[in-house]
């Protein structure tokens, strides 16, 4: 009998990044994709600390119009990976500078 191995940190955060999208979408009704008062709510309950000073609701718009790939104004699960992976690529590089300017 084979052994049933745990998830490893990667299949993890990939498993937190699906239910995540889950989570939010379909609270109108399509749960394949985010419409933008869903993302709005995603933002401000999973993303509070990058939209405290965010409040404007033009940025959403604009976030929006950039992300939403198929101008469709909803976001599939492709283009709420693309929101995932540009702030994972601004919070690296906010780190790698700060890293180097400590040294």
């Amino acid at each position: 009998m084979a052994k049933i191995s745990s998830p490893t940190e990667t299949e993890r955060c990939i498993e937190s990044l699906i239910a995540l999208f889950q989570k939010h979408a379909g609270r109108d009704g399509n749960n394949s994709k985010l419409s933008k008062a869903e993302l709005l709510i995603f933002m401000n309950t999973e993303l509070g600390a990058f939209t405290k000073n965010k409040k404007d609701l033009g940025v959403l718009d604009h976030m929006m119009k950039k992300l939403d790939l198929d101008s469709d104004v909803q976001l599939d699960f492709q283009e709420f990976l693309n929101l995932i992976g540009g702030l994972t690529l601004a919070c690296h590089d906010s780190f790698i500078k700060s890293s180097s300017s400590q040294k």
